[in-house]
C-alpha cells in the first residue's frame, strides 16, 4: 500500500490491494464457499450472534514464557477501536476480564465477522510448535493464550477475520504461502483475513479500523474498505507506519 511511483504516490491512492495466500488455498477457499452456500456477505444485516469484536482483554494470568519479552499491556486504542465498531453495527463489545479465551472462542464458531484488536506475540514467543500466539483474558477454563495450533482446530464459518494486532500477517514463508497466525483462521474455516506486516501503533490504527468497518457497513466490498480506510487515515495521520500495514489475503 505504501509503494510509491515517480511522482511520490502511494499504491493505495490508485488500486485496490488484496493478497492470494497462495494459488492453492486460494482454489481451496473458493471451493470450500461453495460448498458451504453460505447467504450473501452483508453486514448490516448481521445478528449478535454473527458478530465477534474483541479489544483490549485483560492479561493472562500466567506469563507465556519467563522474562519480560512477552509482556502484556494496556492497549486503550485497541479498547476504542472495539467500542466504536460495536456502536457502528449496533452491537457488544467484549472487552477487559470479559473477554476470556473461553468466552471467544465459544462465539467463534458463530461468528460472521471476528475482529480482535489485541495484544499477539510471534516469532519471540514461540510456544508448542505454534508460530503465534494471542493474548486474550484467562479464566478458570483456559490460560488466556490462543495459540495457532488451538486455532486451527476451530470450524468457523467467518466471512472476514481482521487480526488488529502487531505482526498478524507474518509468519514461516513457504512455497505454499505464509505460515502464521492468519493461516491458522484459514484453516479453521475462515474466507479472508485482514492482518498487519509490522507493529502497528495503538491510536492510528483505532482511526484506521473505525473507518474500515463504517465503509464495510455500507456494503463496500472488504479490499475497497480496506482502501478507503487507508486513504482517510491518510489525511489525519500521514505516515504511511500509521496506516498502510494491513493487508487483505484470501477471498475479496
Amino acid at each position: 500500500a505504501a509503494f510509491q511511483d515517480n511522482n511520490g504516490k502511494y499504491l493505495i491512492e490508485k488500486h485496490t490491494i488484496s493478497t492470494a495466500p497462495s494459488i492453492q488455498v486460494l482454489d481451496l477457499l473458493h471451493q470450500r464457499k461453495i460448498t458451504r452456500n453460505q447467504e450473501k456477505f452483508v453486514p448490516t444485516t448481521m445478528t449478535d450472534d454473527e458478530l465477534l469484536i474483541v479489544g483490549n482483554p485483560t492479561a493472562p494470568k500466567t506469563p507465556l514464557k519467563e522474562g519480560n519479552g512477552c509482556k502484556v499491556v494496556s492497549l486503550p486504542g485497541a479498547e476504542k477501536e472495539a467500542k466504536n465498531i460495536a456502536r457502528i453495527f449496533n452491537t457488544q463489545t467484549l472487552t477487559g476480564d470479559a473477554a476470556t479465551e473461553t468466552t471467544i472462542v465459544n462465539k467463534m464458531s458463530q461468528a460472521r465477522i471476528i475482529h480482535l484488536a489485541t495484544m499477539t506475540f510471534s516469532n519471540d514467543c514461540k510456544t508448542n510448535n505454534s508460530p503465534g500466539v494471542i493474548a486474550l483474558a484467562s479464566s478458570n477454563q483456559d490460560d488466556g493464550w490462543l495459540r495457532t495450533s488451538e486455532i486451527q482446530n476451530l470450524n468457523l464459518k467467518a466471512d472476514l477475520v481482521v487480526l488488529s494486532g502487531c505482526e498478524t500477517a507474518l509468519g514461516r514463508i513457504t512455497g505454499d504461502g505464509v505460515i502464521g497466525l492468519s493461516r491458522s483462521f484459514f484453516a479453521a474455516g475462515a474466507d479472508s483475513v485482514i492482518g498487519s506486516l509490522w507493529d502497528i501503533p495503538d491510536m492510528p490504527t483505532a482511526t484506521l479500523m473505525t473507518e474500515f468497518h463504517a465503509k464495510l457497513s455500507k456494503n463496500t466490498d472488504k479490499a475497497g474498505a480496506l482502501r478507503q480506510a487507508m486513504l482517510e487515515t491518510m489525511k489525519k495521520h500521514p505516515n504511511p507506519r500509521d496506516w498502510a500495514g494491513f493487508t487483505l489475503v484470501g477471498l475479496l
